[in-house]
């Protein structure tokens, strides 16, 4: 009698202490898991509860003694049904273990200090289950790139594609405007804002900045939140501040907005480009994402009418009082914002991904997309009776990840929670993209787009800036020159621009309501003149003397006269304004938007080419190979020595080019799986503007002092990107991961 109550004392310490132990594990459990992995420990957790049950039969049961009074089972088997019985009697809903509590339950003869053994061997089996889970979803995840191709050519090409080009094409195309949008009005903002040149180059960087941050963020994002959701999200961004930049008056507040503008469309291009290749089938992917790119081109050309159109119109403005300016290049501005509204329109009546969709386990939303797409190319083929014939998708297991969060947390907090669980994601999932399966490939395509980049945009601003150079040179060759003129009792009352006075003699001369463009006196004088309502660029007076003369409502300030001696010489009513160095007359405008438009529609033989051809030659040969070309061409600069040459080598450099970046997305798009896409896009997309960024710097600062650097750093980084392109693998053929 004393050994069956020590027994069943013992049994029933035994059972309390499970409890425990299953409460205090499921206390320490973060996280929940899904049905798959409840699936797996569902084998392991009979195999132990069923020795658990082996443990309670008291019919049976000979309890062997050690040393240290525990017990150890012998061989016999306890009654199924009295073993469940006694295990659970007494149970209520609340205390019922869960699948999984019985995982790494102490022997008998632990008693209570088994507790934390039991919790270490949970933690062991935690870890041995989530490799297992991440094998499931491995499995899962190829199992659907198989059977969505197979659905996607169930689906055909069609309609529902043509229309989702279109829609993506706009938010493309707003991303091509905001390239150009500050390189067209800085000519004309620099009066509005006195901006010297360092803020002139800031203003024109901070838009690849803002990019490179928006590429970032929002490629992370769109892996998390969904593509649709996160392209609306950053378009909107876009627009608002495009809006605002229009209006604001201070260089700070313009940059901040051109920042802004910046970081909204820079998840464009990742997101677009991957959005619209999960409607792709694998035989028409190469060819319709490089049909897309033509929408890039297209925002450049519509950026070059509207400035050609809007900003010369000088009349186009208002002001309201001397705080307040709304010039054409504003309206300019204004006018570039459109493509991204109308892409925010047009992307609301779009679904979202079902790529994306069965990749977070929504299988019912993915499969309504997918019907819609199917049904929508039918009818538009003349068969609307054929019906889908998909009645189940695969779909990815999911970790579902908790937030511990009570009912009288603050709104604030929650959303600090919320947003902090969000940023977790999104590191860890950019964290993967450097795993062992992918670090080589994003290496080498680091290296790519980085080489690409650097090259790339470094010498298509070079290229403009030495053609402002080379007017430069060819307009002061054209300057006229007078010495020791002497001019008495006239009046000038024109233009004057393009001419050195030296030693001349001013007496009792008046220059009223003149534009002196380009001017410079040295060492001469001006006695009893009289100066009203001139207007100067580029103007200067040097060792002059003034006697007894009147400045009256002009921007001559005394920063234009250097080193002269004013005697009896008097300021009235100055004008207020900027001292400009240089300003383009319109002629010079209308240059810059005419080469602009060249230079972008260059590029339209290079997209026919390349979609055509993607798919035929692969997406490496095509890459490799452009680049090479493109290499070869930047040997060419060192015969630009005229404005039209230079004109010349930047059309056929952009042509080639063109070709190179489209198959470039394509491969992007292809190499990594639908979880990471645009995380990884998004992240050389940045890179990629980090080096645009970098390109630009060095390479206008050779501008007017030497080709050959520019020619080789060019030419080198071409090299390099062509030779490490062909290491990267071939995804011609594949189906999309």
């Amino acid at each position: 009698m004393d050994d069956d109550g020590r027994y069943r004392d013992g049994r029933s310490d035994f059972i309390r202490g499970a409890k425990d132990i299953a409460k205090v594990a499921k206390k320490q459990v973060g996280k929940k898991v899904g049905r798959g992995v409840d699936k797996m420990a569902d084998e392991y957790v009979k195999r132990s509860y069923k020795r658990f049950e082996e443990e309670d039969d008291d019919d049976d049961y000979a309890g062997v003694p050690s040393n240290d009074g525990g017990y150890y089972r012998n061989d016999s088997r306890a009654n199924d049904d009295e073993g469940h019985s006694d295990s659970t009697e007494g149970h209520d809903e609340d205390d019922e273990i869960y699948e999984g509590e019985y995982q790494g339950i102490p022997r008998g003869d632990s008693g209570k200090t088994g507790s934390m053994d039991g919790m270490g061997m949970a933690e062991a089996q935690q870890f041995r289950d989530l490799s297992a889970f991440e094998g499931e979803v491995r499995k899962d995840r190829e199992e659907l790139a198989q059977q969505y191709e197979t659905i996607l050519q169930e689906c055909g090409h069609g309609k529902f594609q043509w229309t989702l080009y279109f829609v993506l094409g706009l938010a493309l195309m707003a991303d091509g405007v905001e390239i150009f949008v500050v390189g067209f009005v800085l000519p004309s903002a620099e009066k509005d804002m006195c901006l010297s040149e360092p803020n002139k180059g800031m203003l024109g960087l901070i838009v690849y900045l803002g990019m490179m941050v928006g590429a970032f963020v929002w490629g992370g994002l769109a892996d998390r939140i969904g593509r649709r959701q996160t392209l609306l999200i950053s378009l909107s961004i876009n627009s608002v501040f495009a809006f605002f930049s229009s209006f604001v008056q201070g260089y700070s507040s313009f940059l901040f907005c051109r920042l802004a503008s910046g970081v909204g469309i820079g998840g464009s291009i990742p997101i677009v480009f991957s959005y619209y290749s999960e409607f792709l089938a694998q035989e028409k992917r190469g060819e319709h994402l490089s049909w897309l790119c033509m929408f890039w081109m297209i925002g450049g050309i519509y950026a070059s009418a509207m400035a050609w159109a809007i900003i010369p119109h000088y009349g186009w403005s208002f002001q309201m009082g001397s705080a307040y300016q709304f010039h054409s290049w504003r309206v300019f501005v204004l006018v570039c914002a459109f493509p991204s509204v109308a892409a925010i329109s047009a992307l609301s009546t779009m679904p979202e991904s079902p790529r994306f969709y069965l990749e977070n386990g929504k299988h019912d939303e993915a499969w309504m997309i997918l019907k819609q797409v199917h049904d929508t190319n039918m009818r538009a083929k003349g068969y609307p009776e054929r019906v889908f014939s998909v009645t189940t998708i695969k779909t990815v297991k999911q970790i579902d990840e908790l937030v511990n969060m009570s009912d009288s947390a603050a709104w604030h907090e929650k959303w600090r929670l919320k947003l902090s669980s969000l940023f977790h994601q999104v590191w860890n999932n950019f964290q993967t993209v450097f795993s062992p399966e992918y670090r080589r490939t994003t290496y080498m395509m680091m290296a790519v787009w980085f080489s690409m980049s650097f090259s790339y945009y470094g010498l298509t601003v070079w290229f403009p800036d030495m053609i402002k150079y080379l007017q430069k040179q060819e307009y002061a060759s054209r300057t006229k020159v007078f010495v020791k003129e002497k001019v008495e009792h006239v009046t000038f009352n024109f233009t004057l621009e393009n001419q050195v006075h030296r030693q001349g003699q001013y007496f009792n001369d008046k220059f009223m309501n003149v534009k002196m463009r380009s001017m410079v006196f040295e060492d001469s004088l001006f006695e009893e003149c009289y100066f009203e309502d001139i207007t100067s660029s580029n103007t200067f007076f040097k060792n002059c003397t003034f006697i007894a003369t009147l400045f009256y409502n002009t921007d001559l300030f005394k920063y234009r006269l250097i080193n002269c001696k004013l005697i009896n010489s008097t300021f009235l009513h100055n004008k207020e304004g900027c001292l400009l160095s240089d300003v383009s007359d319109e002629n010079n405008a209308y240059m810059v938007y005419f080469v602009s438009f060249l230079g972008t529609l260059a590029v339209l033989p290079g997209n026919i080419v390349s979609a055509l051809l993607m798919d035929k030659i692969g997406r490496l040969r095509m890459l490799a190979g452009s680049s090479v070309i493109s290499c070869v061409s930047c040997f060419f600069l060192s015969f630009g020595n005229s404005e039209s040459a230079m004109i010349a080598l930047l059309c056929l450099f952009g042509g080639i080019s063109i070709a190179s970046w489209n198959s470039l997305d394509v491969l992007t798009v292809e190499l990594y799986p639908s979880h990471k896409r645009t995380t990884a896009f998004g992240f050389l997309n940045a890179l990629c503007k980090l080096a645009a960024v970098l390109g630009i710097s060095i390479f206008t600062s050779f501008v007017g002092i030497t080709k050959a650097v520019p020619i080789l750093f060019a030419s080198g980084a071409l090299a390099a990107g062509s030779f490490l392109a062909l290491k990267l693998p071939e995804t011609r053929g594949q189906v999309l991961q």
